[in-house]
């Protein structure tokens, strides 16, 4: 018999992919126990309900991913550099969901945001969340570009507001056209952004 611990993390991980993949709508609560190998009773004495199941996967998938998000941004390495580190690591991480699944992914919280953002206030919260605190990784790096003038925006939050909502809108088109070669190159649109146009790192 599999340990609580082990159930649980099963659920999480089964349902993250499930409802990134396919959507939260088309997914059942029996769906997931299926994948997971899992009776519908040990799942209710998890999670209340799918909704509470999606937000405690979606924020663990953060913590996941969470430490190379804090090694891309680390403050000892440039802030340029952090940026297309960063590039790169959206790039070759939507490549490898491509190559697992058979199609481009995109950004598990804004494909759930956008979804159900309407229909459940504690889903759209947590995306909304997890958004944000990606963009506190890019506003922190634009503000020390600023500050050792190597670019020319001048204010870091509404820079990184825009280099996000780029970003965002080019996952979309990836996953609507199925299409990895419109993420291989993020970097030249962002440093036009904020103004870092042959700007050397």
């Amino acid at each position: 018999m599999a340990k609580p611990g082990i159930t649980k993390d099963k659920l999480l991980q089964v349902a993250f992919d499930l409802i990134w993949t396919s959507s939260y709508g088309s997914v059942s609560v029996g769906d997931i126990c299926d994948r997971a190998g899992v009776n519908k009773g040990s799942f209710y004495h998890f999670f209340e309900s799918k909704a509470d199941l999606a937000v405690e996967a979606y924020q663990e998938h953060w913590r996941e991913k969470q430490p190379e998000l804090d090694r891309i941004f680390s403050s000892q390495v440039p802030p340029l550099e952090r940026i297309q580190n960063w590039c790169r690591f959206v790039y070759e991480s939507q490549k490898l969901k491509a190559e697992k699944y058979g199609h481009v992914c995109g950004c598990p919280y804004a494909s759930i945001g956008a979804e159900v953002a309407t229909q459940d206030e504690k889903i759209r919260v947590r995306a909304e969340e997890l958004m944000n605190r990606g963009k506190r990784y890019l506003e922190s790096a634009i503000a020390d570009a600023i500050r050792v003038g190597a670019v020319t925006a001048k204010d870091a939050g509404l820079a990184a507001h825009r280099v996000h909502s780029m970003v965002l809108g080019m996952m979309l088109e990836a996953k609507v056209q199925n299409n990895l070669e419109i993420l291989r190159d993020l970097e030249a649109p962002i440093m036009a952004i904020i103004g870092a146009q042959g700007v050397a790192v």
